[in-house]
């Protein structure tokens, strides 16, 4: 069942394409990322998603309704947080949380708090003495202590420290738990690369990489290090490896993927002492894209 579905988004501000026809479905029970670098267009896309924005071409659909013209609806069951909090300066971090959850017309104090703990956070406060973490807690505690179905998340982590980070990621994966659906775009690749079961990468409003992280580990070499009782001669220029290197205590080099069990074949007649692979990261795939020195 497809909770989220985009085919041939464009959005214009006037001459300027912030978006050229983006096209990406989400199933239910997935953790989705979607990542690229700063003004490649995924915060235009989580605007549309939402309703706040109108495209200028192409659909949205949200449980199979119109992100546009039924946004009342399909924000009953949804749960969004944004990379930038903003908050009332004289009401409490636990008045705010409780207003967000009325607003979704459902109070579950029993999660609340545990939430409130697992976080580490001081709900008595004005929120004008938070810190940007504690008003990201507020932001995190209020989402995941509602029922939705579809969790939308825009930098979410920003400004959190690691502990709550790992306390963040565990939470993810208690929603994956209850079949719920996520839409995470973050800068963090490690996070997304532990998060996620799919993938987008977003360049100048267009998509141009997209898929499960195994698949897309297949579009990249593996990196490989061997150390071998005989000296090896030649053989970069012999096989089919990349950036050979020889190193105090053995030789590095990458591969494409198809060529790993010839290889093995190739340096079984050295005398291997140690082999280690390397799987291309998530890290590996998204800078392949931004070698001209992109910002990200």
């Amino acid at each position: 069942m497809e909770i989220l579905k985009i085919q041939n988004l464009k959005k214009n501000y006037g001459k300027v394409k912030a978006l050229n026809g983006i096209d990406l479905s989400i199933s239910k029970g997935k953790i989705y990322g979607f990542i690229g670098p700063n003004g490649a267009g995924k915060t235009t896309t989580i605007r549309i998603i939402l309703g706040l924005l109108k495209p200028t071409e192409g659909t949205v659909k949200i449980f199979n309704k119109d992100a546009w013209n039924d946004a009342v609806d399909i924000h009953k069951k949804i749960a969004y947080v944004p990379g930038e909090v903003n908050l009332w300066p004289n009401l409490t971090g636990g008045e705010v949380i409780d207003l967000f959850l009325s607003l979704n017309g459902n109070i579950n104090k029993k999660k609340k708090e545990e939430l409130i703990k697992k976080f580490e956070f001081d709900p008595t406060k004005k929120c004008r003495t938070y810190s940007k973490g504690n008003r990201q807690k507020i932001a995190l505690i209020s989402a995941f202590a509602s029922d939705a179905e579809l969790y939308i998340l825009d930098e979410p982590t920003s400004g959190l420290d690691p502990l709550m980070e790992k306390t963040f990621e565990n939470c993810i994966l208690d929603l994956k738990k209850f079949g719920k659906t996520v839409f995470l775009s973050s800068h963090i690749l490690s996070e997304v690369e532990r998060l996620c079961d799919e993938v987008s990468i977003i360049r100048e409003g267009r998509i141009i990489e997209s898929g499960s992280l195994k698949d897309l580990r297949h579009l990249m070499r593996l990196s490989i290090f061997i150390e071998t009782k005989e000296k090896i001669e030649n053989f970069g220029k012999t096989n089919k490896v990349y950036n050979f290197l020889k190193k105090e205590n053995g030789y590095s080099f990458q591969i494409d993927h198809d060529n790993l069990s010839s290889l093995i074949k190739s340096i079984a007649k050295y005398n291997i002492i140690r082999f280690e692979s390397y799987p291309p990261t998530l890290e590996d795939l998204f800078m392949s894209h931004y070698k001209d020195g992109t910002n990200v």
